[in-house]
């Protein structure tokens, strides 16, 4: 038994790619982005924090979004497609991106709760500030990471591409990244792909639209 747990528009988005990109049958219990199903003593009883992912696998249960992407590629990936699996010459390149994607989401996650969860007299100018200034530094590197490559790796597309474009994915909601070039043409990319496509929110509007620069 595989199981994903998941809210839309939630960094659960990034687990929900990923298996669509593996292929593998598995049963999506979405809720939405609401306490009353997310802190539910049902859902703590799976989930201690009451957050999201969170993914069961017969006995085994985890809720870092990193460790489900490392765990579904070592689990389900055996020739290395997504994964790069231990001694692959590009085994510390994955790992270095999948937790890259952290360092963006952090500051994007810091921004949906200023500009959406926060009531608007509490939310703080200086915050939204600092975090979309930080966010924008992650940008610049992945942008010059990215000059000359079309993913995240030499050789392709990997599941790091999805660990490190859902975080664009959320971070260009909050500040413009028309001006990183090389990030425009990378998430123009990925997010034609048909996997990012159903992992959306159904009701998203015209989520396809290429970027300009």
């Amino acid at each position: 038994m595989l199981k994903l747990y998941h809210c839309p528009n939630a960094r659960s988005m990034r687990s929900l790619w990923l298996l669509y990109e593996l292929n593998i049958d598995f049963e999506l219990v979405e809720m939405p982005f609401d306490q009353k199903y997310t802190r539910s003593p049902e859902y703590l009883s799976v989930h201690p924090l009451g957050r999201v992912p969170c993914l069961v696998h017969d006995q085994t249960t985890l809720y870092e979004s990193g460790a489900i992407c490392q765990y579904l590629c070592e689990t389900f990936d055996k020739e290395d497609k997504l994964g790069r699996s231990l001694g692959h010459k590009e085994h510390a390149e994955w790992l270095q991106w999948l937790h890259y994607a952290e360092t963006v989401a952090v500051h994007g996650a810091s921004l949906v709760q200023q500009n959406i969860i926060i009531a608007e007299e509490l939310r703080s100018p200086v915050v939204i500030k600092l975090e979309s200034r930080r966010l924008e530094k992650a940008i610049e590197v992945l942008n010059d990471h990215l000059n000359g490559r079309e993913y995240l790796l030499e050789s392709g597309f990997s599941a790091v591409d999805t660990a490190v474009g859902y975080s664009i994915h959320m971070g260009s909601m909050f500040i413009k990244i028309s001006e990183y070039k090389n990030v425009v043409s990378y998430y123009n990319k990925i997010k034609n792909r048909e996997a990012f496509r159903k992992s959306l929110p159904k009701d998203v509007n015209d989520p396809l639209e290429e970027i300009e620069v």
